[in-house]
């Protein structure tokens, strides 16, 4: 690949919107980055037939769908950092806040889109760190990333009566230190509406879908596509979705597509058996909001209304994620863009009696992926095993770019072009647990995860779990006739 502009790349922006390859004259693709926080892979187009989410679905037939798809890391800020940087989470530490200073140099996803003469915006959470509005501008964004500052909007979850008088409760009262600063600032009795409270787990107001956050961020994201279809220089214009986070607040509509008795019960509410206790969580992030237990199990009222309220959220952001469709195709974009939707790792609705991700099992390393590219195979779904942190490589891949330098995933795009193309031959996560570090391989069949003393190659626990057989109901690590499928996954590992 040649590129046509013969200045600087950054200078002259709008020239190497043309490359030639093999003589012919192309125009580079843009790009529509779409990230969904907490997204389990529970959708129709991946066969939970009771989920509402015809968009995602659309797109799904518009594209490749990855069944097996694993994050490096089952928490928001460290997932993201190693994706966008390309690096597995060791690399920088695990710093996921602080990544720049321990990798100063790195090109993150991005900013290598906007080295090579890509507009680079981001819309609401990409980077960690959507709701505080504090931390726009700051190296939580790495504005150096980006063309123009990021786009954010105020987080306010609550609107009902009782919602609004809690989370004005639960703001006056905390004791988070950043909290503490804001309080300080005089004369403004709604600053809970401007930074993350945890009040009621889930609401169910009557608003329209623009209110909540996630729908303002789709009115500015649909506008400056507009914007963006008049000029020559191609985007790579990054939305985030909050929902369907905590709390679980959508749009009354949203609720009322589903009967809460039909909503299928927890599939697995026991933990693996022969696991280590600390394997699991205490599910801290839930027990967090004014009307969760401090201890002890959820009743099952309390499980369907959860559970009820994250297949609502999911539905909001499905049918905001079919505007943004809907606008890439009225804009005649749509041709030449490349869309990708992701989630930053799955998440627990009851299952192995725990909630929310925080874990190296399958519910929360596995996520949703589905790409779909201009010329690319439609319709298709792989079996291929899939990492985030492969991501990097791929959209450059598919956009004819460099290789970026240093990036540790392997592009999946030959997957893209032939879903029945073998993926890798395992996906690595890792999660931390006190002063240890649970490493965690997943192949085709089986996920072995190595308990490690931090700084230490000792193994403190491991677990072993068949997916051809019983799945994660029991770990078969202590178990006779696996030793040799130990040895062969702790040397991939």
């Amino acid at each position: 690949m040649k590129y046509t502009a013969f200045f600087p790349v950054i200078a002259a922006v709008a020239l190497v919107a043309i490359v030639t390859v093999e003589g012919a004259t192309v125009v580079k693709p843009n790009v529509l980055f779409i990230a969904v926080d907490d997204l389990r892979p529970e959708l129709g187009c991946y066969g939970a037939d009771y989920i509402h989410s015809p968009n995602i679905d659309r797109l799904a037939r518009e594209g490749v769908l990855f069944n097996r798809a694993y994050c490096q890391w089952a928490v928001c800020m460290p997932s993201r950092a190693s994706m966008l940087t390309g690096l597995r989470p060791d690399t920088f530490k695990g710093n996921a806040s602080g990544w720049r200073k321990i990798v100063p140099d790195v090109v993150t996803l991005p900013q290598h889109f906007k080295h090579h003469g890509y507009f680079t915006q981001s819309y609401g959470k990409i980077f960690h760190g959507s709701w505080a509005t504090a931390y726009v501008g700051s190296s939580f964004q790495d504005p150096i990333s980006w063309s123009a500052p990021r786009w954010t909007c105020s987080p306010r979850y609550y609107f009902s009566e009782e919602g609004v008088r809690i989370a004005r409760e639960v703001f006056a009262t905390s004791n988070d230190k950043f909290l503490q600063k804001v309080k300080k600032v005089p004369g403004d009795r709604e600053q809970w509406t401007r930074h993350f409270v945890r009040g009621l787990a889930t609401e169910a107001p009557d608003v329209s879908d623009d209110v909540p956050g996630d729908g303002a961020m789709t009115v500015a994201a649909l506008k400056k596509l507009g914007e963006l279809k008049s000029q020559r220089q191609p985007f790579f214009l990054a939305v985030g979705f909050m929902k369907p986070h905590l709390p679980f607040i959508a749009p009354k509509r949203y609720w009322d597509l589903y009967d809460p008795n039909k909503i299928p019960p927890v599939p697995q509410p026991e933990p693996p058996k022969g696991a280590p206790a600390f394997a699991l969580t205490s599910w801290g992030e839930l027990r967090a909001y004014t009307d969760m237990p401090k201890r002890g199990p959820l009743s099952a009222e309390q499980t369907r209304h959860l559970r009820h309220g994250y297949a609502a959220c999911v539905s909001y952001v499905d049918a905001l994620i079919g505007r943004l469709l809907n606008e890439l195709d009225s804009l005649e974009l749509r041709k030449n863009t490349i869309v990708i939707l992701w989630s930053d790792h799955g998440f627990k609705l009851g299952d192995l009696g725990a909630w929310c991700k925080h874990t190296n099992f399958e519910l929360d390393t596995r996520v949703s992926l589905i790409v779909s590219a201009p010329g690319r195979s439609a319709g298709a779904k792989s079996d291929a095993l899939v990492e985030l942190v492969d991501i990097y490589p791929t959209l450059s891949d598919l956009a004819g770019l460099p290789k970026p330098k240093g990036a540790e995933g392997v592009s999946f795009a030959p997957v893209i072009k032939d879903p029945g193309t073998p993926g890798e031959a395992a996906a690595f996560s890792q999660y931390p647990r006190a002063d240890m570090m649970g490493y965690s391989v997943r192949t085709a069949r089986f996920r072995y995860t190595e308990w490690r003393k931090k700084g230490s190659d000792h193994s403190a626990a491991i677990e072993l779990y068949d997916y051809d057989t019983e799945g994660e109901k029991r770990n078969l690590a202590n178990e006779g006739g696996y030793a040799d499928t130990i040895r062969k996954l702790r040397k991939l590992l």
